[in-house]
């Protein structure tokens, strides 16, 4: 089977111009102009923009969380991935304490093979770290293809694990060509503060925000920063939200460090007046909080200078009968916001058409860059001959509004509900395959597969 796109603009992290692309199977056989080609198939993307597939390397798709799952699984949640031109995902394995990656791993497995529309990943959160995990590790980046680790700076007694931990897992995922990334807050903070606001009867959902102030990340976040260095193990950031934590950042590149950051659509485009006195916050509990304007003015401009390299959602949806777990106490509420299907069209209208990022750097922080660290280049992220034809086909101009009425994530509210955008998804491929057209999904449960990654290799 053969696809011709012609007359799109082709814009990849690099290029920008009106061209042709020529699909043969899964694969990119052709890029250029006016591409004297035959196909099975031609799409006419006169004057739409023709991109690399989405990926979201931060998703938690059908994650076990304080007593309840998170409401999209493999099946819903790359699914309405796909509708939003997203056509990988890379969601987050959770070691048990005082279990093994593997066991962990055969449980993410079972519930993904088999259901996945869209493509995805794995990372390997490391929550008990040990001479049997660390003899796990080789596996997991030379067997397995998960070649990323993540560690938790919080959540004590459950997925927190200490600074002699992380050391000790620095040193064996650099040994092994991997990354750790890190939910970098201050939890022993965090949990005191949590305490404090309860005992004095201050349980609505402001009292999550403030319970999490922005020294707790940018403490934390320059600790990983010191410990990554001293170890020389790459190190990634995941949801970055302040301008303390990026300002650590920024003092880590004074002595040539190189930190990858990773920011979320939530972070660029929401602030914390959203956590009023009423319940009506609790859809935007999340963690870490969102934050005030000024940090979403610091974000967008670490995006420019290059500190910030990607945008991701941090998508972990639960409906809103699972939030009121926390009516009347604002720590029981489920942490978690549903993005997956929205980031695309976000970041284009509010970035692109708005004139704050260029169509390049759209490309670059949605699709290029975490197929870059991520061990996936030049299979995703990129149109190029060889690569994966998973391609995303934008009209710039189509404006749409944005509702839990017409959206495909299994959550019944919308964090942007009425938000007016400019920039539409139009069509997707997956692989060759015309994935999503007339929005309408055309591939079934199971087409997703398992992306096998390499070893960490790219930006730093």
């Amino acid at each position: 089977m053969s696809v011709l796109i012609k007359n799109g603009r082709v814009v990849t992290a690099t290029d920008n111009f009106v061209g042709d692309v020529l699909i043969e199977g899964e694969t990119i056989a052709a890029v250029g102009k006016d591409l004297a080609l035959s196909a099975n198939e031609v799409i006419d993307a006169r004057g739409m923009l023709v991109m690399p597939g989405g990926i979201d390397p931060h998703v938690h798709l059908d994650m076990p969380f304080m007593g309840t799952f998170s409401s999209d699984t493999h099946e819903t949640g790359t699914r309405a991935a796909l509708f939003g031109g997203t056509t990988t995902v890379i969601d987050f394995v959770l070691q048990k304490q005082g279990h093994s990656l593997r066991e962990a791993l055969a449980e993410w497995n079972s519930r993904a093979q088999g259901t996945a529309v869209g493509d995805y990943s794995f990372h390997m959160a490391v929550t008990d770290y040990n001479d049997q995990t660390k003899d796990e590790i080789k596996t997991m980046v030379e067997k397995e293809g998960i070649t990323s680790f993540k560690t938790f700076m919080a959540y004590k007694g459950a997925l927190m694990i200490d600074d002699r931990q992380m050391t000790a897992l620095m040193q064996e995922v650099r040994d092994q060509g991997g990354i750790v990334t890190v939910h970098a807050t201050n939890g022993d903070m965090i949990d005191y503060l949590i305490a404090q606001h309860r005992a004095g009867g201050k349980l609505t959902p402001r009292y999550h925000y403030l319970s999490q102030p922005e020294v707790t990340e940018a403490e934390a976040s320059g600790r990983f920063a010191d410990i990554a260095h001293y170890t020389g193990c790459p190190g990634y950031i995941v949801h970055l939200t302040c301008e303390g934590a990026l300002n650590a950042v920024r003092n880590a590149t004074r002595r040539n460090q190189t930190v990858m950051v990773e920011t979320c659509i939530q972070y660029l485009l929401l602030d914390a007046s959203l956590y009023g006195e009423d319940f009506e916050g609790a859809k935007w509990v999340m963690s870490p909080p969102l934050r005030e304007k000024k940090d979403q003015e610091t974000l967008w401009a670490g995006i420019r200078q290059g500190l910030v390299n990607v945008v991701a959602t941090d998508h972990c949806p639960f409906r809103w009968e699972q939030k009121l777990m926390g009516k009347n106490d604002f720590s029981k509420i489920p942490n978690g916001h549903p993005a997956i299907e929205h980031r695309m069209e976000l970041l284009y209208s509010e970035g692109v058409h708005k004139g704050r990022i260029s169509m390049q750097k759209y490309v670059e922080l949605t699709a290029t860059n975490p197929a870059r660290i991520f061990g996936m280049f030049p299979r995703k992220g990129t149109i190029a001959p060889g690569s994966d034809a998973d391609i995303m086909i934008l009209d710039p101009g189509r404006q749409h509004t944005l509702s839990a009425a017409t959206h495909h994530m299994n959550v019944d509210y919308s964090a942007y509900e009425g938000w007016r955008l400019t920039g539409k998804v139009k069509t997707v491929l997956l692989r060759g395959r015309v994935a999503i057209d007339k929005d309408k999904c055309l591939v079934e449960k199971g087409y997703g597969q398992f992306i096998h990654r390499q070893k960490t290799r790219g930006l730093y």
